[in-house]
């Protein structure tokens, strides 16, 4: 079956498609990636959904626009890398959107006197079917939440299904605009599998780049702003005190946590590191590209290696291109692993394309759902029971 999996991240770069055949089902599925491409937003919808999903005060008609223009926008960067690859919509047999997350409320809170937790991703499913005439499964996370979940991750089952090694311990890193992990022991089940959020990827570098720039750049090309500045291991270890670093898994986390305000607190205030001097912003991309890269470490070393062994770290998403985040991973991984090196490297080798992966992903999540099975690790997401994900809307008869 020709599949196509839509995504789009916290960092809200654009939307990634990924074109798959796949065969099979459960632990036995086989895939074959066809082709991959990722299309950019337009500006201004970019700055706009960084706006919504960053806590700005927007009425309920604007989030519907939204909802509906990004699913017009998913229809056409599928339409768009089918025409590209010569691929017929036609042969395409059913697309798996993960859409754009604007809210994830991770744990209950008091709403209206009732305990409630929320996660809402848009780009609206019944448009893309529409548009491409392909059954759409879109809003995938709202059914492990019901189900007493977090709502993420939910790669953690892709991760297993392609990483699991019978004599290699994996983590399975994914540096977006959030960075998470999936870490699958030697010849371990699903239920031995531990994932979780180890916090912010990209997305404070890339506001930080912004700012240095004066909005010429929209992240940090190679790490090399960063490289130029110095890191303050005084707020790095500040930060690293944050209680989220010493909850254990399972946990997620987003911009509701460290989006504008996280960033205006630790790296933009005039007891810190100043935004009114460019220097001290290249200390701020310094300092938040090793907070970034040292949240992962400590993740692994605190709540994967007392467990199990770690051979291999297979990263992907747009950090793995940040040389200088790289950099500082593999160095204060081996600071903490104690143990002989862990190798890292990027998914690429292994024939999964390091920007593609989730966009993948989402792909089998979607012909998963529509064999009617369940693709929630519940060891990674917290939830009481395996769900089948997301809703369907179907394609033209």
């Amino acid at each position: 079956m020709l599949v196509a999996g839509l995504m789009s991240g916290t960092s809200a770069d654009g939307i990634d498609v990924a074109l798959a055949e796949i065969t099979g089902i459960g632990w036995k599925t086989r895939i074959r990636l066809r082709t991959f491409q990722s299309l950019p937003y337009p500006p201004a919808v970019r700055q706009r959904v960084l706006e919504i999903s960053g806590g700005a005060s927007v009425p309920a008609s604007e989030i519907s626009q939204m909802n509906f223009l990004l699913g017009e926008l998913f229809a056409r960067a599928c339409q768009t890398v089918c025409r590209r690859s010569r691929i017929s919509m036609k042969r395409l047999a059913l697309i798996g959107s993960h859409g754009q997350t604007i809210y994830h409320q991770n744990r209950e809170s008091s709403f209206c006197g009732m305990a409630v937790r929320s996660t809402m991703q848009i780009g609206e499913p019944a448009i893309i079917a529409e548009r491409t005439g392909v059954t759409t499964i879109g809003d995938f996370r709202p059914a492990d939440v019901a189900a007493g979940g977090e709502g993420a991750p939910l790669v953690p089952f892709f991760d297993y299904l392609l990483y699991r090694h019978p004599r290699r311990g994996r983590v399975v890193l994914n540096i977006g605009g959030i960075a998470n992990l999936t870490a699958i022991p030697a010849g371990g089940s699903p239920q031995d599998v531990i994932a979780f959020d180890t916090g912010p990827g990209n997305m404070l570098l890339d506001a930080l780049a912004s700012l240095a720039t004066k909005g010429r750049l929209s992240h940090d090309p190679e790490g090399k702003l960063a490289s130029r500045g110095n890191v303050s291991e005084p707020l790095l270890r500040r930060l690293l005190r944050l209680a989220y670093f010493r909850q254990p898994p399972p946990k997620t986390t987003g911009r509701e946590q460290f989006g504008r305000d996280f960033l205006e607190r630790y790296f933009l205030n005039d007891r810190g590191l100043s935004q009114r001097r460019l220097n001290g912003l290249k200390d701020a991309l310094a300092t938040a590209t090793a907070f970034t890269a040292e949240s992962i470490a400590c993740g692994i070393a605190d709540f994967v290696l007392p467990k199990f062994p770690i051979a291999e770290c297979l990263a992907s998403g747009g950090g793995v291109k940040n040389l200088f985040l790289m950099e500082q991973l593999r160095r204060r991984l081996t600071s903490h692993a104690r143990q002989a090196g862990i190798r890292v490297v990027s998914s690429d080798e292994t024939g999964v394309p390091s920007d593609g992966k989730e966009a993948l992903a989402f792909a089998v999540l979607a012909y998963h759902t529509l064999h009617r099975q369940s693709s929630n690790l519940c060891s990674a997401t917290g939830a009481r029971h395996p769900a089948i994900l997301g809703k369907v809307a179907y394609g033209k008869a």
